[in-house]
């Protein structure tokens, strides 16, 4: 019986460990941070803190198309 009360416990202290684990996975800061560091590396590179300017130009060219649509659809409609 002493082993099976050893590997009960063994499994508990797993379960406590993974839940931990999942409730700091969880936590809304974590998150956060977790994506604001992922957007950070897309645009400057991680290990020489260079920007990343072809990103950079696709997500600026991005935003002038989506400007330049705009203006035409209002003097479209106006």
């Amino acid at each position: 019986m002493n082993a099976l009360e050893a590997e009960i416990e063994a499994t508990r202290e797993r379960l406590v460990e993974t839940i931990d684990q999942l409730v700091h996975r969880a936590n809304p800061k974590t998150i956060a941070n977790r994506q604001t560091s992922s957007i950070k590396a897309h645009f400057v590179d991680v290990e020489t803190g260079q920007p990343r300017t072809d990103n950079i130009i696709k997500v600026v060219g991005g935003v002038i198309g989506f400007i330049v649509v705009l203006r035409v659809i209002r003097k479209i409609v106006d």
